[in-house]
């Protein structure tokens, strides 16, 4: 299975990305800086080490064995792009130094640009069987760009075009908290005045992937944390579980690799929580 993954350079997909490289899928990942996801590639041949010495992304947790071996101690050998191996598209203007120091990660491609670039977004899905996009909201303190409903409409479009099927979006549960029917009254009413421009780009990204027709799952996570992830959370349908307020990065990574592996919560929009 071929993955394409949008926002690999971020923290819920650095997490995919590490996953995909280890359990041997090859991946084209779309980065507005290639040289962003540098790390991100050297990180496999340390295997769980970073160069600062702290701990690598990736979904390490118990459990792990549902999403496939993940390899941690190994090196994988280095392909030439001749030979099939990791490389960036060069239709993107890639950096040559980037591409070289790319290749200890076989497996890995990646195409320069940005997800609100139709072309780019084709280019890297082309010949995926899968698609990921770990792109995350914006914050309440950032300009909306309308990113979310942007990139959807160009992965939905460019999936039309090469007849791709399976697409897992991150979302968020707080764009959906007035129907919430564990939710308090006083966070109903203040949170979504918070984070109104937000909310607003998840909702309608999450409308143009209901609408595409295509084998969609909708991650919708509660409040993100950075803690290690356990593999241990719980799922529920449209709304978080109740009490249920933080998910890990590494935790949505975990559950995005065992949707795609298990072929679970087809055209659902499952909600994570501890």
């Amino acid at each position: 299975m071929r993955l394409a993954i949008l926002g690999g350079t971020g923290r819920i997909g650095g997490h995919v990305l590490n996953w995909a490289l280890d359990a041997g899928y090859p991946v084209t990942a779309l980065a507005r800086s290639p040289e962003a996801l540098l790390q991100a590639a050297l990180v496999q041949q340390g295997r769980g080490q970073r160069a600062g010495g702290g701990e690598a992304p990736g979904p390490e947790a118990r459990g792990a064995d549902t999403l496939g071996p993940l390899t941690r101690g190994a090196v994988r050998p280095g392909l030439s792009a001749q030979d099939g191996g990791p490389r960036l598209a060069t239709a993107r203007g890639p950096d040559a130094l980037v591409a070289a120091a790319l290749s200890p990660s076989a497996g890995l491609t990646v195409v320069r640009g940005d997800a609100l670039d139709a072309a780019a977004v084709a280019e890297a899905i082309a010949g995926a069987d899968a698609v990921i996009s770990a792109l995350g909201p914006r914050g309440a303190k950032t300009p909306s760009s309308g990113l979310l409903t942007g990139a959807a409409f160009n992965t939905v479009g460019a999936m039309r075009q090469t007849g791709a099927r399976r697409l897992i979006c991150v979302s968020a549960a707080g764009a959906f908290i007035t129907g919430d029917p564990n939710m308090s009254w006083l966070v109903k009413q203040v949170l979504p005045r918070v984070f109104a421009k937000t909310f607003a780009d998840v909702r309608r990204m999450e409308d143009v992937v209901r609408e595409s027709g295509l084998d969609w799952t909708l991650v919708r996570a509660t409040r993100l944390v950075n803690s290690p992830g356990t593999g241990q959370y719980r799922v529920s349908p449209d709304y978080p579980p109740p009490d249920g307020g933080k998910i890990s990065r590494a935790d949505v990574a975990h559950f995005i690799a065992a949707a795609l592996t298990g072929h679970g919560w087809l055209r659902s929009a499952p909600a994570l929580a501890y």
